[in-house]
């Protein structure tokens, strides 16, 4: 585990912890914003469009968030980071949350005083090479070099596929995702190696012809990405994860951007009146508007309208839902109960 990381969440735990009183949820509607930390190269998760505009399946997620708070989706600030800054932002106060394609991983979530809310991405790591390069296997891979960033995920899987498979690979670190991309597409990288959906978003959307390029078959290890809070403050988790549930929830229900309102006042399933806030003050518990739900749902959609429009049938990427179904569909994203 990166020392930095440990130094700063130490130092950092002690002073939230002491300055706690006035709670995330209180500091968010002071300054009058969720502040959130983003990637800002990942096509179809978090990036800007020419016109200036943030677009992504992450970016909607911290959209969700300031209309749960605001009734407003559009009061988000993004921060773009790297590898290296998207945990330290959270843990000194930058940010009140990040949503940048981060790994859950057991040290993560016990050594940085920090706390994975619960996944809004399933994937698995996975290598991309040009065409022309011949290979259809990791095994064909022997003295490749290999793009990857510091301290992520990848670093890791790049270890364990050379002791597996007994190969030696030539890792290239960069700091940066565009600098990945420059290398790797300026054949200074024989291999990019990221989440599965990363390399898709990115050949789809930085290949200078996505045709010469292919994900190789194999995929390595579990990669269940969402968003992360700091541990010194429970009640700005429950707002988070309950925000995240509830997306969720609406899928399962049916409930979407375009028929809420309707629902809100005629349908009689209680799980749906629940959902909505008609037969619940859900929203007391967590210091929300009892509105709060619908306010999301409203504003940004239900998850399934979050999948499509950013990586799904509707995007560049065109992903399949996979695990990324609603549980009664065969995936695994699934809502306690209200």
């Amino acid at each position: 585990m990166n020392a930095k990381f440990i130094l700063a969440a130490l130092a950092v735990t002690g002073a939230f912890s002491s300055g706690s009183n006035a709670g995330t949820l209180d500091n968010v509607k002071a300054q009058g914003v969720v502040k959130c930390a983003v990637n800002g190269a990942r096509p179809g998760f978090s990036s800007v469009t020419a016109e200036g505009k943030w677009e992504g399946l992450d970016v909607d997620t911290c959209r969700a968030v300031a209309a749960a708070v605001f009734g407003d989706a559009s009061k988000v600030q993004f921060l773009k980071t790297t590898n290296q800054t998207r945990l330290t932002a959270l843990q000194t106060g930058e940010v009140d949350m990040t949503a940048a394609n981060t790994t859950w991983t057991r040290a993560r979530d016990t050594d940085l005083g920090l706390d994975f809310v619960a996944p809004t991405f399933y994937d698995g790591q996975g290598l991309m090479v040009a065409k022309a390069l011949g290979v259809s296997s990791v095994k064909d891979l022997d003295s490749a070099t290999v793009c990857v960033r510091p301290g992520s995920t990848s670093e890791r899987v790049i270890a364990d596929i050379q002791r597996k498979y007994s190969i030696a690979l030539k890792p290239v670190v960069l700091e940066d995702q565009n600098e990945i991309n420059t290398a790797f597409f300026g054949g200074r990288c024989d291999v990019s190696v990221q989440s599965s959906a990363g390399l898709s978003s990115i050949r789809a959307s930085v290949a200078p012809n996505p045709d010469d390029y292919v994900i190789l078959p194999e995929l390595f290890g579990k990669d269940p990405e969402g968003p992360i809070v700091r541990q010194d403050d429970g009640q700005w988790r429950d707002i988070v994860q309950w925000t995240v549930f509830t997306l969720f929830q609406a899928e399962e229900s049916g409930v979407t951007s375009a028929n809420v309102d309707d629902l809100r006042q005629s349908s009689d399933d209680p799980a749906i009146r629940r959902l909505l806030g008609v037969d619940d003050a859900g929203g007391e518990g967590l210091g929300l508007s009892k509105d709060w739900a619908y306010n999301v749902i409203k504003q940004v959609g239900n998850y399934g309208e979050f999948f499509d429009r950013n990586v799904g049938k509707d995007s560049p990427l065109k992903l399949e839902r996979g695990l990324n179904a609603i549980y009664t569909d065969g995936g695994l994203l699934y809502a306690p109960p209200l």
